[in-house]
């Protein structure tokens, strides 16, 4: 795998994940070789840690806004990577799932790799939040290529 000094994968290079940590409904998703995966091409609503615990955001200017909770979204994905295993003092929740095929679309802006991810049994998972109606097609980042 060929990574830059942030940790992002080169865009165009297949990779595996395994899946050990999740923030929201479009990632991060933190794998056990490295990376910190955004899911390529969908949207979901902000999940943010405020004092006292974690609360569903709004959506950032700019990017499609689902009606759905990003705190739903991301117990979505979490269900899809087999549940929740506890969660990280950073409010992460711990996840543990088979290793994923992905492919790297480049930065997923900071130190995330944005990615298509498939997960063994399941096929896309981009694909999986979108026919669950908990995320969004996100046109301008390749949205319109998702679940062809």
């Amino acid at each position: 795998m060929l990574l830059s000094l942030l940790g992002i994968v080169t865009t165009g290079v297949a990779f595996t994940c395994t899946p050990v940590a999740v923030w929201d409904g479009d990632g991060p998703i933190w794998c056990a070789e490295g990376p910190k995966i955004r899911l390529h091409g969908i949207a979901a609503r902000e999940v943010k840690r405020v004092r006292g615990g974690i609360v569903d955001g709004g959506c950032k200017p700019g990017h499609p806004c689902s009606a759905i909770s990003g705190v739903v979204a991301r117990d979505r994905l979490v269900a899809l990577l087999g549940g929740a295993r506890g969660s990280l003092p950073t409010g992460h929740i711990r996840v543990t799932a088979p290793a994923m095929r992905c492919i790297s679309y480049g930065s997923g802006k900071g130190t995330r790799t944005a990615a298509a991810c498939s997960l063994p049994g399941l096929g896309d998972l981009s694909c999986a939040l979108v026919r669950a109606n908990v995320v969004l097609r996100w046109r301008s980042y390749g949205g319109d290529e998702v679940c062809r």
